[in-house]
């Protein structure tokens, strides 16, 4: 048990001068009567209960103040760091948000299956650090690695085509994971790219990003989205939304060539149970430990002194008005 304001303590001292004016004052209470002769006051008489209780509502009002002091000091259950060993990989998720994704081959489109099906698998481990980049003219880091995977849903939920400039750069996509991984204590480090088509902007070449991947250790695996042939593609015109086909158009040699230089494997996603399929794959890949640190919240623990508050208060305000009510 910890305290937010212990300052607030120090206000039990005032509780010693109350105890002192309580006993002085009673004193001062005490009648003196002038008597002829003391016979009739020779024989003792028992002392009530009554005589003893007297002090009982003073002793419940320093009680009860003692109780407001500590729930100002705000009593709160103790912070808790936990370090501990778990079996688990580091994972960058790099996904194509391209115009392009909209497709729907795979339904209700490429990009909301490529998120609902990398939900799941993001479920499925909970012991991995796990990271987000999105691409398509340009590239930027959603969420970097973590284990809290509630933020990591949280953020994936609001990737959307449309966020960047519209465009392919799978090179950048793929460099800007190995500058989030590279530096990862993790025995195995792996990025797994979606994309449904062809390098055709950014700096860097996917060949180029994938070799700087090599040269961290990081294996890529690659996953090649869509339907072969055409997929029906929404067009919005001024009647609304209308559907056109338009072909499909992968670089499935540069993407087996990303997953060869780094010692990955490409996949071909063609439909919702083909990319659940290769999620799958993947889920049986190698897992190493990695030192995790767990923090608990703090927990308020003033609502038991609340409730012995108005307990006391209530039993004082009993006491004063019947058993030990007093008459002038």
């Amino acid at each position: 048990m910890i305290f937010a304001n212990p300052h607030y303590l120090y206000l039990l001292l005032l509780l010693i001068p109350l105890a002192v004016w309580y006993i002085l004052r009673l004193r001062k209470k005490q009648a003196s009567l002038q008597i002829s002769a003391m016979q009739a006051f020779d024989t003792p008489k028992a002392t009530t209960w009554k005589v003893y209780m007297r002090h009982l509502p003073f002793v419940l009002r320093m009680i009860a103040v003692a109780v407001i002091i500590v729930i100002l000091a705000r009593p709160q259950s103790t912070d808790s760091w936990e370090n501990r060993n778990t079996e688990g990989i580091d994972i960058m998720l790099v996904i194509d948000i391209s115009g392009s994704m909209l497709a729907e081959d795979l339904k209700p489109n490429r990009l909301e299956a490529a998120k609902n099906v990398a939900a799941s698998f993001i479920n499925s481990r909970p012991n991995d650090n796990i990271g987000l980049v999105v691409f398509s003219g340009e590239s930027f880091t959603q969420c970097p690695l973590t284990t809290d995977h509630a933020i990591l849903l949280n953020l994936f939920k609001d990737i959307h085509s449309g966020m960047i400039e519209d465009g392919t750069a799978i090179g950048l996509g793929l460099a800007n994971a190995v500058g989030r991984i590279k530096d990862s204590q993790a025995k195995s480090r792996v990025i797994i790219l979606l994309t449904d088509g062809s390098n055709n902007r950014g700096e860097i070449a996917p060949v180029t990003a994938a070799e700087i991947a090599r040269t961290f250790g990081v294996r890529v695996y690659t996953i090649g989205v869509g339907t072969r042939g055409e997929a029906p593609y929404p067009v919005p015109t001024p009647f609304g939304v209308k559907y056109q086909n338009m072909p499909v158009d992968i670089d499935e040699p540069a993407l087996q060539q990303i997953a060869s230089i780094t010692g990955g494997q490409y996949f071909r996603a063609t439909d919702n149970a083909s990319l659940r399929s290769i999620y799958g794959e993947i889920d049986q890949m190698e897992k190493t430990k990695i030192s995790v640190q767990q923090y608990s919240k703090k927990q308020e623990e003033y609502k038991p002194l609340a409730l012995l508050l108005f307990a006391l208060l209530l039993f004082e305000l009993l006491l004063r008005n019947t058993l030990l009510r007093n008459i002038p």
